[in-house]
């Protein structure tokens, strides 16, 4: 256990049919990193549970065939729903996402705000994109470098390419990168470059897909399937916490109805749904909701005074050139004005927006291009 204590930056530790003592579990406490534990076929006398206490960052903890005295048992919680480590019912407060070197969250008092093109399509796009959201407000960028389309004449996306684009985002604006995978292969790149997996819609109950994000140690937002009803949402969420991944993020972004007026309908009833049976954070896509450009707004409104924990909205700098989605993406004008009115909508419902420049790069970014455009302006 003292060799252990040394790793730095571990976050989950697995120890199956181990011995360990009250003074090795004691050891776990420098772990500042610790979050998950799963201690299968042990002995945990009343000194061992309090050693887990004392464990500050220590969010989860997993004993299979643990022996433990009668004195360590608290309360027996009996779950009677089909979805256990998604239910309130194990986990009556709201579950926070937090990423290190950022006030940025998933479930906090901030909204999350999600923003950027339906797909990378080049560093140019990316880059300029990246700057526009990145001046609003928004605290993740998000974009596809893995397309799945309903034609396969359609553009499929740059693969890992595109993650690197990304990740160049990432590095210049302290922006956090959201973006998809479609099958194991892709998701094993994308956990290497992106902050957040995303699941799409068409893979909702792509089981053997979700048992793996369940296995990734980034956080996993999951979209809801264009017909899933809200007891298949939070199976499918289920799934990936079942593998030991607690950090599931819900996105609903619209079902398929008899409509005709939008792309598809965006179900905003779900937001106090979820929020009432489980406890994980759910952001909402107006984008794909509506798949219409003067809907993402009115949309984007509406999902913050239901109660949503964020948007995720698409914005291109050039949307009528766009390779994918541009009908449906906002000009970085329209995303503009859109924060503005999500800000005067969020403390109403007792939310917040981070303020403009709060990513950690933000002073230095912004500094560097306010020096170049005053070092230009006299030419102008």
């Amino acid at each position: 256990m003292r060799e252990l204590a040394r790793v730095k930056n571990l976050e989950t530790l697995g120890l199956f049919y181990t011995k360990i003592t009250d003074a090795g579990l004691k050891e776990l406490k420098p772990l500042q990193h610790l979050t998950s534990l799963y201690l299968c076929g042990t002995k945990i006398t009343d000194g061992g549970l309090a050693a887990l206490r004392s464990c500050e960052r220590l969010e989860h903890v997993n004993l299979w065939l643990c022996k433990i005295s009668d004195r360590g048992v608290q309360e027996l919680i009996r779950v009677s729903k089909p979805y256990k480590l998604v239910s309130r019912d194990v986990k009556a407060e709201n579950t926070v996402i937090t990423f290190a070197g950022t006030d940025a969250t998933f479930g906090g008092p901030g909204l999350a705000v999600i923003a950027g093109p339906c797909a990378i399509e080049n560093r140019e796009q990316s880059m300029a994109v990246a700057e526009q959201v990145f001046r609003a407000g928004a605290q993740f960028f998000r974009g596809g470098a893995y397309k799945p389309r309903t034609s396969p004449y359609s553009f499929q996306g740059l693969g890992e390419q595109g993650l690197q684009i990304m990740a160049e985002v990432r590095d210049k604006f302290g922006m956090k990168i959201v973006t998809e995978a479609i099958d194991n292969e892709s998701l094993d790149l994308v956990e290497k470059y992106a902050d957040v997996i995303q699941i799409g819609a068409r893979n909702m109950q792509n089981f053997s897909l979700l048992k793996r994000a369940g296995r990734a140690r980034k956080p996993v937002l999951l979209k809801r399937g264009m017909a899933a009803t809200l007891e298949e949402f939070l199976m499918a969420a289920e799934y990936v916490m079942s593998e030991g991944n607690y950090k599931v993020i819900l996105c609903e972004r619209g079902v398929r109805t008899f409509a005709d007026h939008t792309r598809n309908t965006l179900d905003l009833s779900i937001v106090p749904a979820v929020q009432r049976l489980s406890h994980l954070p759910i952001v909402v896509d107006p984008s794909h909701g509506t798949g219409k450009r003067n809907k993402v707004t009115p949309l984007s409104r509406a999902a913050i005074a239901v109660g949503a924990d964020g948007l995720i909205v698409e914005v291109h700098h050039d949307p009528d050139r766009a390779m994918s989605d541009g009908i449906q993406s906002l000009y970085p004008e329209q995303f503009d004005e859109l924060m503005k009115q999500v800000r005067q909508i969020a403390p109403v419902v007792g939310r917040m927006v981070p303020a403009i420049g709060s990513h950690p790069r933000a002073s230095e970014t912004l500094s560097a291009q306010s020096g170049v455009r005053s070092a230009i302006s006299p030419l102008a």
